[in-house]
């Protein structure tokens, strides 16, 4: 008998009330999506907002707050965080608040609103606070506010906000995550009602109905004096979703892995062509479309990893992230027929060269060759940034050289996706997936990686492209032990090739820093650092001690001054 799978649920409601005043300036809104997809990878959405009330545009405020965030975070791609999407549409509508207020003929008829919202995805709360409209949980009878007002009081008692949307041209928003319990109560709330009633009484009942707790809030605090809009948002976490895997890892592991391929063998609507790699853990062919006529490159897994479900799951997070990105600089993965019963990717056919085959005919590159192809990468690296992903495994065999001179980044077996990760975390490596010699030491000691992760790594090929040597001493081993014992001796690009300037060698240390706050943290830097040369990095190298700034040197020095004083020695044990 077939379980049914939890899903999501919430019972809502809200109340929005005038009040006192001639215009509403609050602003509710809660959406959950109709389709399973949405929901699965954008979560449900609860917004409340308050205009501030000494403007003639207040209503606008929120309201604009409230229905652009909504529809525009619907709109981002799956592969964004829910901190990333936010921050994107939150900053870009606090710019447009501010600059139609600054329009305005009276200065205190800006656009100006506060705004809390809650995202729900998977079994998390996302909190997104500024200004003093709040956001309270109720959980086993007890109730906490979880978020804190940016207000201030003048001398005169009167409370002015500090902190809201359309307010200043830089924005800081409160951010959290809450793990949610079944049975969690949120309820947000405008300052027309949480500053003059307690709402603990009636918000945490299990007497009324979500609706009865809104109505009740908003009248009670009108009734007891209340000047303001009332607004009152509340709903019930009835059911959360199983920790199940994604639509597409159930969906790759359904389906059976296909036999191993000869040429002129066909796989539903694909021939071989030619067989171009066949290893233990995967099988990859060029192949004909017989549809479309179109050459094709198909992948498949080793028959040996049948039952090893975080490599199966792994592989269909690679089909799944290759179908997000859609960009040429990227290798193109296209969608596998829905109704196939195998397992497989379909992927771009590039006609270009691994950076390693390139390498070997390029040894000892010139510093232009290497700073056009550095900077082909780093565009590439750019869209895994727009799509708020981190490889985490680039190297010379992972990056193809087309005939143009052009990059494209290949292989998405380890690439992290923020959006992926919020629904069903990976589960603990072993080693950390990629080749350890071109790796971020964060990466291998904590299994945590950024963008500055996959710098390091870039950085690290521009370095061997130049020297065929890498910047660090190699490992020959996989263990994961050994290799976070590594010690980290940056060798300098002064050592192999002495026609580069020495300039360009502070860019690659400085990129290739064992610790990850002392790297670039801007990938233009780092280009642009190595066409112009950096003064404040050439003043940084100068103020510290000889063994950093040339460690070769440092080390003959000391070799000469042993010999000296060893002679030394010798010469007055003879004399004696």
């Amino acid at each position: 008998m077939n379980m049914p799978i939890s899903t999501l649920k919430l019972q809502h409601a809200g109340t929005s009330l005038v009040g006192a005043r001639t215009q509403n300036q609050d602003a509710i809104l809660l959406k959950i999506p109709d389709n399973p997809h949405d929901l699965t990878h954008k979560g449900i959405v609860a917004c409340i907002a308050d205009g501030v009330s000494c403007s003639e545009n207040s209503q606008r405020a929120s309201h604009t707050a409230v229905v652009q965030f909504v529809n525009d975070y619907f709109a981002t791609p799956n592969s964004w965080s829910i901190k990333h999407s936010a921050g994107k549409i939150l900053t870009a509508i606090n710019a447009w608040l501010y600059e139609e207020g600054s329009k305005q003929a009276l200065s205190h008829n800006g656009l100006v609103t506060t705004f809390s919202c809650v995202i729900i995805k998977s079994n998390t709360a996302h909190l997104f606070h500024v200004g003093d409209t709040r956001i309270h949980l109720f959980r086993d009878g007890q109730m906490q506010c979880l978020t804190k007002d940016h207000q201030r009081t003048n001398l005169a008692k009167q409370a002015y906000l500090t902190r809201a949307l359309g307010m200043d041209s830089n924005l800081d928003v409160d951010y959290q995550k809450v793990n949610l319990h079944k049975g969690d109560r949120f309820v947000l709330t405008s300052d027309g009602v949480h500053d003059v009633i307690d709402i603990a009484s009636i918000g945490g009942s299990s007497h009324y109905t979500q609706q009865e707790i809104c109505d009740l809030l908003c009248h009670d605090a009108f009734e007891q004096g209340s000047q303001d809009n009332l607004s009152a948002l509340v709903f019930d976490v009835k059911d959360l979703p199983a920790h199940t895997l994604p639509e597409h890892q159930s969906t790759m592991l359904s389906r059976a892995i296909p036999p191993v391929l000869e040429e002129d063998n066909k796989l539903e609507q694909f021939r071989v062509l030619k067989v171009l790699y066949s290893g233990a853990r995967s099988h990859v062919y060029l192949v004909e479309d017989e549809l479309s006529g179109q050459k094709r490159v198909l992948k498949a897994p080793s028959e040996h990893y049948r039952d090893d479900l975080d490599y199966l799951k792994a592989f269909a997070n690679e089909q799944w992230v290759g179908t997000q990105l859609k960009n040429k600089r990227v290798m193109r993965v296209y969608p596998s027929p829905k109704d196939s019963r195998f397992v497989y990717q379909i992927c771009e056919y590039i006609q270009g060269i691994t950076l390693r085959q390139w390498m070997f005919d390029n040894p000892r590159a010139s510093l232009q060759e290497t700073r056009t192809l550095l900077d082909e990468m780093i565009k590439a690296l750019r869209v895994f940034q727009r799509a708020d992903m981190v490889h985490r495994d680039l190297k010379p065999e992972n990056i193809m050289v087309m005939p143009s001179g052009e990059v494209k980044i290949i292989d998405f077996g380890a690439v992290k996706a923020m959006g992926l990760e919020e629904i069903a975390s990976e589960s603990q490596e072993a080693i950390p997936l990629g080749a350890l010699n071109y790796i971020a030491p964060e990466y291998i000691d904590s299994g945590r990686a950024t963008l500055v992760s996959d710098l390091f790594s870039v950085a690290v090929m521009g370095f061997e492209m130049l020297t065929g040597e890498l910047p660090y001493k190699a490992t020959t081993s996989q263990n994961l032990h050994a290799a976070r014992h590594t010690q980290w001796v940056y060798r300098s690009l002064c050592e192999y090739r002495d026609d580069i300037p020495s300039w360009v060698d502070l860019v690659f240390r400085k990129a290739t820093h064992h610790l990850a706050h002392r790297r670039y943290q801007v990938l233009g830097d780092f280009i642009a650092d190595l066409y112009v040369p950096n003064t404040e990095l050439q003043k940084e190298l100068q103020g510290s001690p000889l063994i950093k700034r040339n460690p070769v040197l440092f080390w003959k020095v000391v070799a000469l001054l042993a010999t000296a004083i060893a002679a030394g020695e010798m010469l007055w044990l003879i004399s004696l």
